[in-house]
């Protein structure tokens, strides 16, 4: 199981101390206990399901409704210039 936890946090990319490890490792195994105890199920005769209440696509139609006018919503920008919003390059 220390092996698992390596590998997840190889994966995440992160570093745990000593005690950030022991922690984490108990409560994996607590995890992979309750899915072996999952496991034991008996499951015959269950369909498998995506989802608890078997809607799809419950869509309502679109309606306009009241929006800020352009005056106000330029007023609290920290940069504007020919009415437009002025957002810092994020892209080189």
């Amino acid at each position: 199981m220390r092996e698992d936890l390596q590998h997840a946090v190889k994966l995440a990319r992160i570093e745990l101390t000593p005690e950030e490890e022991a922690r984490l490792g108990s409560q994996l195994g607590d995890i992979l206990k309750y899915i072996d105890k999952l496991n034991e199920l008996d499951v015959k005769g269950v369909e498998p399901t995506a989802h608890a209440v078997p809607l799809t696509n419950v869509l309502r139609e679109d309606q306009p409704g009241k929006s800020l006018s352009h005056e106000a919503a330029m007023r609290n920008a920290p940069q504007t210039a020919n009415g437009l919003f002025i957002v810092p390059k994020i892209v080189e």
